[in-house]
């Protein structure tokens, strides 16, 4: 017996040390599906696709233009869509789709839709299946970075069929029935392309076709072998046996047919199965470079999830050509041309946390990342802000300062670092002619006031405070290069124009107009006016860069702590500016609901703020919100997260935090500690260091933080450094149940401020 129990536990103990390095089999592509116009969960699709690749594919519940493309209430699926939407509110490009059906031929979205069920479905990084009721069909799919391989089950069927949808707005289908081959293009997007835009793109069956049809504008002309037009498609099909398999290898491109054709070839000569496994090893791979313990089988789904949705953006926008050569379409000149490019990001979110942590955990992919943002400036003469694929206007601020500092400081630039400086120099004192989201919206009179002000250009607190910090990122790279005083000084100066918003009646941030009055009707919980997506409760934080100027402002320590609790004391309101009937935004209602108060931790202005008690000599608060936010507003589900996920943002404040620490300032070399959610962890950098954190008595009564060594030596302040990690670190904790309000409560333990050095 005592054999039988010991042979058992051997077993499980085996089995258990297989399933832990399959770190993808915890994600699922279904959390923040649950989401729609009135209230985000996510604003997630089900993403099947490599990290960072530039084809994701999706199923589609939503009719063709719809931004929110799936919906996990929905219970008909109406295509298999190749996709590169970053968010509902950017919607698509580079987009069409494949259907099987059985029957009688059909080509319209709701004609050719069919009911599934969540029961029958898997969804995962590198994989996904799905049985369609209507037709008896299972559906597979695996991908790879710009390509992908379908695997249709049919049943017993004289009339088995795929559907090939180029969608509308401009597009072509061509039927080769010789090859048993399909291609096309398609001209669908949103903005951010140039006149010449075209998604090419070859499917190639491995079974004859018996029935082909072109498809122009809906009309199923079997006669016709191509369709082009406003909109077009084509029907394929076959006779199947039961159980039969017909596979379909795709691929597309932004430079030309002969391209498609090329990255089809990423494929090889793989069965899907080996595809399949190919695609799990390479995201386990990814993933695997963080390491966590957990006994909790949520927790390790939450995180994995979270890791995975980190690692989708910003996307590859580049292919590679007939000699091996990196090369790209341009979305700013229309031409093909030498080197990476990346896009499908909004620095507005990913500046805060997303980008730092690809810095730490994947330099490599940073490297590339930053050549291409490079690449964007040389070829439109601004840096990228919001891109997808090129310029968009949408949100504020000035953020790829801070994107390129970062990767800079991180040591993730090596070259041509001092025309990589001059390029920010010139978009901080620019704007460009029609996307005003790129260099600085009133730059001319931030410049001259030393602000924005509010009657000349809306949102324009928030425009400040963000030039401002990003004058200090410009000041730091500026500084690092060695780069003269004549040259850097007016950004060390303007990096202080913060306090020109702020309001010394009430100790916030507040709207300014350009004669220098402040409101006379100040309402801290009002939303919009100065402010983007949120109100001075959110903003009055947004001074990464100096919080201990900040915190003089607002009259020492005690003040500014008790101003932070405010934030989760207030009552969730909108202020009186808000017609609650017709301006109300997800955004408020996502506030609302999670009961923190004014705390709205699903946008991202207000994310780091729960971190700032360590400046203060209170760290245990910290601790304690951290946690908090983790337990109540992170779950593995399809209402997982609390509102917009946002290319990657919001999943790498949980990565980060639950590691332990975050990204308070880019720009510098700081991570600001909260406090691990996990017993054992590790981080496997990529020079072959490991960060091991250990916390074994930690528990969701024990969060705070008795003490921590580094490397065996008593630590007591409350951040770490980049070069600390880099190095290689142990980080062990002791935890508690109760508060230690003696540790990290002396200046000397707080993170850097501008205002402490002096300056």
């Amino acid at each position: 017996m005592k054999s039988k129990i010991l042979l058992a536990a051997c077993i499980c103990c085996s089995l258990w040390a297989q399933a832990k390095n399959n770190y993808a089999d915890y994600v699922s592509t279904l959390v923040g599906t649950d989401s729609n116009f009135e209230l985000s969960t996510g604003n997630t699709y089900p993403a099947t696709a490599m990290p960072w690749g530039m084809n994701f594919w999706t199923p589609q519940t939503g009719h063709m233009g719809d931004g929110w493309v799936y919906n996990y209430t929905a219970n008909r699926i109406r295509g298999f869509k190749q996709t590169h939407q970053p968010s509902p509110w950017m919607n698509d490009y580079g987009q069409f789709a494949l259907m099987p059906t059985t029957g009688a031929h059909v080509f319209r979205e709701d004609d050719r839709a069919s009911f599934f069920n969540h029961k029958a479905e898997t969804a995962l990084p590198y994989y996904y299946q799905v049985y369609l009721a209507d037709y008896d069909i299972n559906t597979e799919l695996v991908p790879t970075e710009r390509a992908a391989m379908f695997r249709f089950t049919f049943p017993e069927n004289s009339q088995s069929c795929v559907v090939v949808d180029a969608l509308d707005r401009g597009s072509s289908v061509t039927i080769i029935p010789a090859e048993r081959k399909i291609v096309g293009y398609s001209t669908k997007n949103s903005g951010g392309v140039p006149g010449n835009f075209k998604n090419y793109f070859v499917i190639v069956f491995d079974k004859p076709f018996t029935y082909t049809a072109a498809v122009p504008n809906g009309d199923i002309r079997t006669a016709e072998l191509e369709a082009t037009g406003n909109h077009a498609g084509a029907i394929i099909g076959f006779a199947t046996r039961k159980g039969e398999q017909v596979h379909a290898r795709v691929a597309s491109s932004f430079i030309s047919a002969e391209q498609a054709e090329l990255n089809l070839k990423e494929l090889g000569t793989l069965s899907f199965d080996q595809l399949k496994q190919k695609g799990r090893d390479r995201w386990n791979e990814v993933l695997g470079r963080i390491e966590i313990e957990s006994d909790n089988i949520n927790e390790l789904r939450t995180f994995y999830s979270c890791l995975y949705r980190s690692t989708l953006f910003p996307r590859m926008f580049y292919e590679k050509d007939a000699k091996g050569n990196i090369v790209h379409y341009s979305p700013h000149t229309g031409k093909v041309l030498p080197g990476y490019m990346f896009t499908d990001t909004g620095f507005w979110d990913t500046f805060r946390g997303l980008m730092p942590f690809i810095n730490l955990v994947y330099p490599e992919m940073s490297a590339q990342m930053e050549e291409g943002f490079y690449n964007s400036y040389k070829e439109s003469g601004f840096y990228p802000e919001w891109a997808t694929p090129g310029h968009r206007n949408c949100m504020v601020g000035n953020n790829s300062a801070s994107v390129v500092a970062d990767a800079y400081v991180k040591g993730n630039i090596k070259k041509d670092t001092q025309a990589i400086f001059d390029a920010l120099c010139k978009d901080a004192n620019s704007v460009h002619p029609t996307v005003g989201s790129s260099g600085r919206t009133a730059y001319k009179e931030y410049n001259q006031l030393g602000y924005v002000p509010s009657d000349v250009v809306g949102q324009s607190t928030s425009r400040t405070l963000e030039y401002a910090y990003d004058d200090w990122c410009i000041y730091q790279m500026g500084k690092k290069l060695g780069r003269p005083a004549s040259e850097t000084d007016i950004y060390k100066q303007r990096c202080q124009n913060y306090k020109n918003v702020f309001h010394p009646k009430y100790g916030m941030m507040s709207g300014r107009d350009s004669k220098g009055n402040f409101p006379d009707d100040f309402k801290p919980d009002a939303w919009w006016g100065p402010f983007t997506e949120g109100n001075s409760w959110h903003w009055t934080w947004c001074v990464f860069h100096d919080i201990r100027g900040l915190i003089t402002l607002m009259g020492g320590d005690q003040a500014f702590v008790d101003k932070l609790d405010a934030v989760f004391k207030e009552p969730p309101t909108f202020g009186g500016n808000v017609d609650t009937r017709k301006q109300l935004i997800h955004e408020m209602r996502e506030m609302q609901v999670v009961n923190m108060g004014q705390y709205a931790h699903g946008n991202q202005p207000i994310q780091h703020m729960i971190y700032l008690y360590n400046y203060a000599g209170q760290p245990w608060k910290t601790q304690y919100w951290v946690r908090e936010a983790m337990r109540r507003l992170y779950y593995p589900t399809p209402d997982g997260y609390c509102g917009d996920e946002d290319n990657g943002q919001t999943s790498a404040w949980y990565i980060m935090s639950a590691l332990g620490f975050y990204s308070v300032c880019p720009g510098t070399d700081q991570y600001v500690l909260g406090a691990p959610l996990y017993k054992k962890a590790k981080i496997h950098l990529a020079n072959g260091k490991t960060v091991e954190l250990s916390a074994p008595a930690n528990s969701d009564e024990n969060r705070y933080i008795e003490s921590l060594s580094i490397n065996g030596k008593a630590y007591g302040k409350n951040y770490v450094t980049h070069d600390q990690l880099l190095r290689g670190a142990r980080l062990q904790y002791q935890m508690s149940s109760k508060p230690n309000m003696r540790r990290g409560t002396q200046p000397a333990a707080y993170p850097d401020s501008f205002s402490d050095n002096n300056e």
